[in-house]
């Protein structure tokens, strides 16, 4: 315990006080969750985010293509908490499973797939969370304001069309590191 609470507040001098980031909103307390992270516009944004977790304290996973997953970066990728996932739907069960297998357990995902602009975001992080029946937390970075943290919390995820509406709205005015190439998924529009 006396090491974990090390972690937390090294990463915490780290992200706030060397990097100069603001942590809005607390973490909610919840055993087991999807966390979105938007914008991811630069790689960067994996650093801030691992440190905000090691901030957070809870037990938490990456998620990472499988193509990142070759020697030698397999090993750092690991290390750093990712799991490599392929772009079929396989993975969905995959996660599903380990969160039944896991006392407590929050898979971190960029619902954009990647850090080229998309407007069509993928839907994997709402099928776990369907699936696992846990909620959904909108994290979130903003580099114009130099905040991370947390927008909000979706819990009642029975529609995907109304869980997007809601997550387009928390993003609306979230710059990313590189803003021309964040946007919001476009299939929707209230």
């Amino acid at each position: 315990m006396q090491k974990k609470n090390k972690m937390k507040r090294i990463a915490r001098l780290i992200l706030v006080n060397v990097f100069g980031w603001k942590i809005i909103g607390d973490f909610p307390d919840f055993k087991k969750s999807v966390l979105i992270f938007a914008p991811h516009t630069s790689y960067y944004d994996g650093l801030f985010g691992k440190l905000y977790m090691m901030n957070v304290g809870v037990h938490y996973k990456f998620l990472s293509k499988k193509e990142l997953f070759r020697f030698p970066l397999k090993y750092f990728f690991r290390a750093y908490g990712s799991i490599p996932v392929d772009g079929s739907s396989k993975y969905i069960n995959q996660i599903v499973e380990l969160f039944l297998d896991s006392p407590e357990l929050h898979i971190l995902i960029s619902p954009e797939g990647q850090l080229a602009k998309t407007d069509r975001w993928k839907k994997g992080f709402y099928y776990m969370a369907t699936k696992a029946k846990v909620p959904i937390v909108v994290g979130y970075m903003d580099y114009t304001k130099k905040e991370i943290g947390v927008k909000g919390i979706i819990e009642d995820i029975g529609n995907f069309n109304e869980a997007m509406l809601k997550i387009n709205n928390m993003y609306k005015d979230v710059k990313g590191k590189y803003p021309e190439n964040f946007a919001l998924d476009k299939r929707l529009s209230e």
